[in-house]
């Protein structure tokens, strides 16, 4: 089974065709330009250089959030197109839940974040042992400094730090939470391997039509939370 994956959720940019065992071409991009501008280049690139025809991808899978709220729609705009267009299946993954897979040959906690911003983060804990992920804990959006009452209950047993907002977590919490570990850099990015490969333990009872494809955004976008703090200061009923 060809899957062709696609991660959007943050600054990278990350497209990749697999198959069930392996990884056949994967592409991953983290510079000024916009996912519009990269995202479609890179899903060419992967089926030229694979010598792989559109019609040939039998699954289609993204990561639906949480995430940057624009880069979010664009992936899944993309994968939606796509997939309407082949009459394929598609699955939407947890961006946390795929970042996990980055640590498959990792024994341990693994705790993913992503940038949220203001000292914020999106983040769940997982147990990955013997290339098997197990979730945690529900995805969520919560101030950096609270993680540390989930990080006791670990007992001092280590914990790894992945994503974009490891590297926070870690300087922020380090102190208190001796047990963090900062997970190397090239494992702390999103990459669409990782999302085809947490797919496929969805699959085929997480696939979805196109139509129902929909992000997870865990929280309002900034304009709106903006809007509601006004709205609550001055009284207004929302």
């Amino acid at each position: 089974m060809n899957i062709l994956a696609l991660d959007t959720s943050a600054k990278t940019t990350s497209v990749s065709l697999c198959d069930d065992t392996r990884v056949i071409a994967e592409f991953s991009l983290n510079t000024m330009k916009t996912h519009s501008q990269t995202l479609m280049p890179m899903i060419e690139a992967a089926l030229h250089t694979s010598g792989t025809s559109l019609s040939e991808i039998d699954l289609f899978a993204v990561s639906s959030g949480p995430g940057s709220f624009t880069g979010l729609r664009i992936g899944i705009g993309a994968v939606k197109g796509l997939a309407l267009g082949l009459s394929k299946p598609c699955i939407g993954v947890s961006t946390l839940e795929a970042l996990a897979y980055n640590m498959i040959d990792h024994d341990g906690i693994v705790l993913t974040a992503m940038d949220a911003r203001c000292k914020q983060v999106y983040c769940a804990f997982f147990r990955v042992s013997q290339k098997t992920v197990t979730r945690l804990t529900p995805d969520t959006a919560c101030a950096i400094e609270s993680l540390a009452g989930t990080l006791s209950t670990f007992d001092g047993a280590p914990v790894t730090v992945v994503g974009d907002g490891a590297q926070l977590c870690v300087s922020l919490l380090q102190k208190d939470v001796p047990s963090l570990r900062l997970a190397s850099e090239p494992n702390r990015t999103q990459r669409a391997s990782s999302v085809a490969r947490c797919a496929l333990q969805y699959y085929p009872d997480g696939c979805t039509d196109a139509a129902s494809l929909m992000p997870v955004y865990l929280r309002l976008p900034q304009a709106q939370r903006e809007l509601l703090r006004k709205q609550s200061a001055k009284g207004e009923s929302v």
